[in-house]
């Protein structure tokens, strides 16, 4: 085993089953920035999973010890507002654009009385890591543009009517040559789980579950990344991933989906792409050991990257729906095997918090 990742097992040894101290920051996303590891997520509450209070924020030196930073980005008390309290606000993200000097925060956001109808991509910025985070908008995303690499014309000629029946060969394959691209794309694609990647030239894309969940979209933002320039490509057209996590490790693009189960955990899949553009390969799960086949009871949110290194620990979300509170994290390293991402049973550390009733 190789020095560097040898360190990272013993740093994550030490954060074998916390207590009390453990983040409420679900569904969330890290940023590393002067010195510091920023976590940001959902607050759960204990008996629903609606934003009751909004995003969190902790930070750490060293991955173990963890300062609550406040919430981020508090739910609005105004009525009508779209992040009014009662809301659905999942998976937040932060980046920095080193141009504008801004953190962006962007998230799915449901509007409050909705379900998950809305499937709105939301964004925030502030001056600080740990905020305030201030509102902007949200939204559907790149209404009226098409994704690159779709053949519009044959996408034009479908007719959602036509296909009222879901899941027979044709719906599913009208599906994959844009169906539902073409239905939405007047009032925008839907955005439901997602993720941020910064590219090594500063260019920053939203990669999020679209068509209801059936297919996933890479879409490039602009440069002070709070907007979508209307450039996407669609990824495993009609495969229903969500949860990507996403990474780059020797010029290769690796990412990290679930199927679509709702709470229930399933099998990970992972892709691989010489470019964001693609093509994406499929592979098999990476996931080795007992409950591979639930990706250890859990689903992921990030793939976070060791500062200083090129290594890789995979944080996922161990879902408790009937007590939100109590759900807790699974922090996988993710070692390379034949050449290809492997998260193995062994090297679970988790991260739990006690009941608290807040």
């Amino acid at each position: 085993m190789k020095k560097p990742l040898l360190s990272l097992m013993l740093l994550l040894c030490s954060l074998a089953t916390q207590a009390i101290t453990t983040p409420n920051a679900h569904g969330g996303g890290f940023l590393w920035h002067k010195g510091r590891y920023y976590w940001y997520g959902e607050h759960k509450s204990n008996h629903t999973s609606a934003a009751l209070v909004g995003i969190t924020c902790y930070s750490s030196a060293n991955l173990k010890d963890w300062r609550y930073e406040g919430i981020a980005l508090p739910v609005a008390e105004q009525p009508g507002s779209d992040i009014e309290r009662g809301c659905i606000m999942e998976r937040p993200k932060v980046i920095y654009n080193a141009a504008t000097r801004k953190f962006v925060m962007w998230f799915h956001l449901e509007l409050k009385g909705r379900g998950y109808s809305a499937a709105r991509a939301a964004v925030a910025v502030a001056n600080k890591p740990t905020g305030p985070f201030t509102f902007l908008r949200s939204g559907r995303v790149n209404a009226g543009r098409w994704p690159a690499l779709l053949d519009t014309a044959r996408a034009m000629a479908l007719r959602p009517e036509s296909y009222k029946t879901w899941w027979t060969p044709e719906w599913h394959r009208a599906i994959t040559q844009g169906l539902f691209v073409r239905r939405d794309l007047a009032e925008g694609q839907m955005s439901r789980d997602m993720t941020l990647y910064v590219d090594d030239d500063g260019t920053a894309y939203h990669i999020y579950s679209s068509e209801d969940n059936l297919t996933l979209h890479i879409a490039e933002l602009t440069a002070d990344y709070t907007s979508h320039t209307g450039r996407y490509w669609r990824m495993a057209p009609g495969g229903q991933n969500e949860a990507p996590t996403l990474f780059k490790k020797d010029g290769t693009y690796w990412m990290i989906t679930s199927g679509c189960t709702g709470w229930a955990p399933n099998a990970a899949r992972m892709f691989s792409a010489p470019s964001l553009a693609g093509p994406w390969t499929a592979h098999e799960n990476p996931c080795r050991g007992p409950e591979a086949e639930t990706t250890f009871g859990a689903q992921g949110t990030y793939a976070l990257r060791i500062q200083g290194t090129q290594d890789f620990v995979f944080v996922a979300d161990v879902w408790q729906p009937k007590h939100p509170s109590t759900a807790y994290y699974l922090w996988i390293p993710i070692t390379f095997e034949d050449g290809k991402p492997t998260l193995r049973r062994e090297n679970i550390r988790e991260m739990r918090r006690e009941l608290s009733f807040e």
